[in-house]
Parts: structure tokens; C-alpha cells; sequence
């Protein structure tokens, strides 16, 4: 279904996943509901169905949003470089230092997904970000 909507408008999108997903993931959260209460609670799969019930109403959020994308590869793709060297990271100087540090490679993999110049937008938002009203920090974001 996903593959429908590639080329299609965020508005036609939408209507495709209202239309063709939308059934699909009620009936998944109703067989997630009825199921649960038929497994040992100590086993991995009751784990793993707390975790989506847990999530459910949150993941559905895409069904409203033609322009979000349920494929996580291309973000995968540009963090593999902080997978591969995670080991590197385990020590940033303290927990507040490696979350910059995630929030910065997080900047830099959006630009890099949308085709952006890292150092030209950071250098771009440095000089803008004293200035900007707190309101309006979001379109300083890559994507925009």
C-alpha cells in the first residue's frame, strides 16, 4: 500500500491510507486486544504485545499524515555510521554531553536526508538562532 502513495500528493496519501490501511490497522489493534489476555505474561510475546498496545494510538498517527513515511531506512542509512561506532560514543564526558551529541548527528542526518550541506545550515543557523523567536524555532529545522 505504501508503494501507492510514493508519487502521490500528501493529500492523496492520505485518502489512500484512510481508504486501504486504516481497516486494516483497527482490525490489528482489536486482535492485539483480544489476544493479550490469552498469553503467560512472563513470556517475550506478551512483551512484545504490551509494547505495541503501549504504542498502538501513537504509531497511528501516519494514518493521518500522508507525508510521513513508515520506512525508517533512509534514517538508518545515515546514522550507521554512529551504529558502527557506538562504542566511541560511551564516553562524551557525562549523560547531558551524549545527548548533544545525539541531538547534533540527529541535525546532521536530516540534512543529509534532504540533501543539505550540513556545515552550510549549521552555519546558517548559528547566525540566525540569537536573533529567532523561541516561538518559531522550528523552521530553523533542516527540513525547512
Amino acid at each position: 500500500m505504501e508503494r501507492e502513495i510514493q508519487d502521490k500528493t500528501t493529500q492523496e496519501g492520505k485518502e489512500t491510507r484512510q481508504e486501504l490501511s486504516k481497516p486494516i490497522w483497527i482490525n490489528f489493534g482489536q486482535w492485539l486486544e483480544e489476544n493479550a489476555g490469552l498469553l503467560n505474561e512472563k513470556s517475550a510475546i506478551h512483551k512484545a504485545f504490551a509494547y505495541t498496545m503501549k504504542r498502538y494510538k501513537r504509531l497511528s498517527v501516519y494514518l493521518e499524515n500522508g507525508a510521513l513515511k513508515i520506512d525508517n531506512k533512509p534514517i538508518e542509512g545515515s546514522i550507521r555510521g554512529i551504529a558502527l561506532g557506538r562504542k566511541n560514543f560511551l564516553f562524551c564526558g557525562s549523560h547531558d554531553g551524549a545527548q548533544r551529541s545525539a541531538m547534533l548527528y540527529s541535525f546532521m542526518g536530516t540534512c543529509k536526508l534532504h540533501g543539505i550541506n550540513p556545515m552550510v545550515w549549521m552555519v546558517d543557523v548559528l547566525k540566525k538562532i540569537n536573533k529567532h523567536p523561541v516561538e518559531k524555532i522550528d523552521d530553523l529545522l533542516p527540513h525547512r
